[in-house]
């Protein structure tokens, strides 16, 4: 019988993925409810279990007295004896129990003990294996539309794709298998309830990690990302290697890094930018495709004022306000774009020029060029008059020069 038992813990444990440890504690658990159904009190009930040979003992332990009222946790001096000679009044004896004198409702209910102990760690299980994947990308088949949601099988557990979380204009055929974001994975008496998306944004995260390995082991950092499922996705990308082009590893050779994304997310297109500590700069690559002539960032305010050519202003501003819209998700500042007219017309273009006057160079002037090449210039400027009256001359003697 030991043997039946050991090769059906070897099973479970290889099926169910349940160690044999928790199942000789469900064993253990269930002859000690036994003995209490059986005579109606366990307290003073131990069970012993050979995890090597599954051998197992229950002993009741006795207080040795000379009258016997409740035999459950009393023994009397003479059959106290009989079991160890040295026993004594008031000592206390182990008694061996016989599991097979338990009556059928006891065996039934230690039998229940065991599975609902099984139910309980393959749910433990199934809910940790899917809450490790909590915040990542798995793949999954489609079963059915249950109404507008979708039931998706993950393998050990089915998820649940809700309508808010798909992408508009998607739709799937049963048994087409997709990749989904986890958002959630919650526990319950029947398993685990794991919900998932395909709109969120840190899927496109989890996709590019998964395609790109300069992402995946921490070479470039995906810094912001700003989507429309379904349309456009913006992501701001750093890379800690000055050796290693951050764009250039997502887009990957011809475009196949990049392409790989888009095709899993169905023809959604994604601009790739560079992350750039200066606001202004990093707002200028946001608003690409776009050419931009200026920007007036406030970090306090997270305001920002853009100005762009006049034949740029609808490029800037995208169809129906896209591209300004998901480059304030993507930088975090209220971006407001002006064409170069609509600005001069406001009076928020100052021409150059006119801000400089022409007094001297200006600071960004002698930043720019070391102040020995300002007096090289400087000792070089030539008298207009002298040049002309050299030039006259020179037309009287050779009019070819």
């Amino acid at each position: 019988m030991n043997t039946e038992l050991m090769e059906a813990l070897n099973i479970l444990e290889r099926e169910k993925n349940i160690s044999k440890e928790t199942l000789l504690e469900a064993i253990e658990q269930s002859l000690i409810q036994a003995c209490k159904n059986h005579f109606g009190k366990a307290d003073n009930v131990t069970v012993q279990i050979n995890p090597e040979t599954c051998d197992f003992t229950v002993t009741a332990e006795k207080n040795v007295v000379e009258v016997v009222e409740d035999p459950i946790t009393e023994i009397s001096l003479a059959e106290a004896k009989m079991i160890d000679e040295a026993k004594e009044i008031d000592d206390v004896v182990s008694v061996n129990i016989e599991s097979k004198e338990f009556g059928r409702i006891a065996t039934q209910n230690a039998k229940n003990v065991i599975l609902q102990k099984i139910r309980e760690e393959e749910r433990k299980i199934l809910y940790n294996e899917y809450y490790e994947k909590e915040r990542d990308i798995i793949t999954g088949v489609v079963q059915r539309y249950l109404g507008k949601n979708i039931s998706i099988n993950l393998g050990r557990a089915d998820a649940i794709l809700n309508e808010n979380e798909q992408v508009k204009g998607e739709t799937f055929r049963p048994t087409e298998r997709i990749r989904v974001y986890v958002l959630e994975v919650k526990d319950s008496p029947k398993g685990p309830k794991i919900l998932v998306s395909r709109t969120h944004p840190e899927m496109v995260k989890r996709l590019f990690e998964s395609e790109v390995t300069e992402v995946k082991d921490g070479t470039v950092e995906i810094k912001s990302i700003a989507r429309e499922a379904g349309s456009r996705t913006k992501i701001a990308v750093w890379s800690n290697d000055p050796d290693v082009d951050a764009v250039g590893a997502c887009v990957g050779m011809n475009g196949s890094r990049v392409n790989s994304v888009v095709d899993e997310l169905r023809g959604e297109k994604i601009d790739i930018i560079n992350w750039d500590e200066n606001p202004g700069f990093l707002i200028e690559n946001a608003l690409s495709p776009a050419k931009v002539i200026s920007v007036m960032a406030d970090p306090d305010e997270k305001t920002a004022k853009v100005i762009v050519p006049d034949y740029q202003l609808s490029l800037a501003i995208g169809k129906e306000g896209q591209n300004a819209r998901l480059a304030a998700r993507l930088t975090g500042f209220k971006i407001d774009i002006k064409s170069e007219t609509q600005a001069r017309e406001a009076g928020d273009l100052v021409d150059y020029y006119e801000e400089n006057e022409y007094e001297e160079y200006p600071e960004e002037y002698t930043d720019e060029y070391p102040a020995e090449y300002a007096e090289d210039v400087a000792e070089e400027t030539v008298d207009v008059e002298e040049l002309e009256y050299e030039y006259e001359e020179g037309n009287d003697e050779d009019t070819d020069a």
